[in-house]
């Protein structure tokens, strides 16, 4: 018996084909949890996802033109339904040429958060924030973690999610981005907009900031965290909770590379390594690589 494997690039071509599009010169733009690929001939870009994402997915599609409608700078999809093909499902997406700028920093992050979270609710339901939900899932089936690392992590996990059910939350609850940092934002001319809308939630805004303070991890200053704070216009470096939730930021960031790393990806693999060696012994401030 003959097994194929379904490539992210081939889910790409073919599901560009299916909606008529030209996919000459496809071109990749990032490989991590998503693949995304340049459609030059559509000024357009197909973003590749899991198929077991499909509901969340679909949900941050549906997101993004809602908030297209409020006047918020989201990045926009194509009218075009979310393709399945083999084990992925791809979206499309408006491509907004970056022409080798310096990414947006924090600070327009922090403003972008601001707009995000003075929004009213949107009218279709959003699932409430599970914190480390699908971390403890693929903790549970991974074929790469050893005994010894998959029981600390569950433990740390679990010590984590106590201390998160005892915090309160001066910024009240409401639509959350659920990824928000600065990999995630976009020039668009002189302007800049926020994507990646899959982990979009309601739950407690906080959880939108403490990502950029976790970002020491990759070489985040002080300063670029005091512009990002001032642009939002509150400061938690001294709420207790502020810990807690970079705790939990740093190990939500494991689960797309142990992932990576139950497929044989070797980068994947020692980057992995390094950030549970930097994890066990404690250190909150290690520098890790990005993708």
């Amino acid at each position: 018996m003959t097994i194929t494997t379904t490539r992210p690039e081939d889910a790409a071509r073919a599901a560009s084909l299916t909606h008529g599009l030209d996919a000459r010169d496809l071109t990749p733009l990032r490989a991590h949890a998503t693949s995304v690929y340049h459609l030059p001939h559509e000024a357009a870009v197909a973003r590749v996802s899991p198929l077991t994402k499909q509901e969340a997915v679909t949900r941050g599609v549906t997101l993004t033109h809602w908030l297209a409608a409020q006047g918020y700078p989201a990045t926009e999809p194509l009218p075009l339904q979310p393709t399945p093909h083999g084990p992925y499902l791809v979206t499309f997406w408006h491509h907004y040429p970056q022409h080798s700028r310096p990414q947006p920093t924090p600070e327009h992050l922090g403003h972008l958060l601001r707009l995000l979270h003075d929004l009213p609710p949107p009218p279709a339901a959003l699932p409430v924030y599970q914190p480390l939900a699908q971390l403890s899932a693929t903790v549970a089936r991974s074929s790469y973690l050893t005994p010894d690392i998959r029981t600390w992590l569950t433990r740390t996990i679990t010590e984590l999610l106590t201390a998160y059910r005892k915090l309160h939350f001066p910024l009240g609850t409401g639509l959350i981005h659920g990824d928000a940092y600065p990999g995630n934002t976009l020039w668009d001319g002189t302007s800049v907009r926020l994507g990646d809308w899959d982990e979009a939630a309601t739950g407690p805004r906080e959880l939108d900031l403490a990502n950029t303070h976790q970002g020491v991890r990759f070489g985040r200053t002080p300063t670029a965290i005091e512009a990002f704070t001032r642009a939002y216009g509150h400061d938690p470096r001294g709420w207790p909770g502020l810990p807690v939730l970079i705790a939990m930021r740093d190990l939500h960031t494991l689960g797309s590379f142990i992932r990576r790393a139950d497929t044989g990806d070797p980068h994947a693999t020692r980057q992995l390594k390094h950030r549970l060696s930097t994890l066990c012994t404690g250190s909150t401030t290690a520098r890790w690589d990005t993708f």
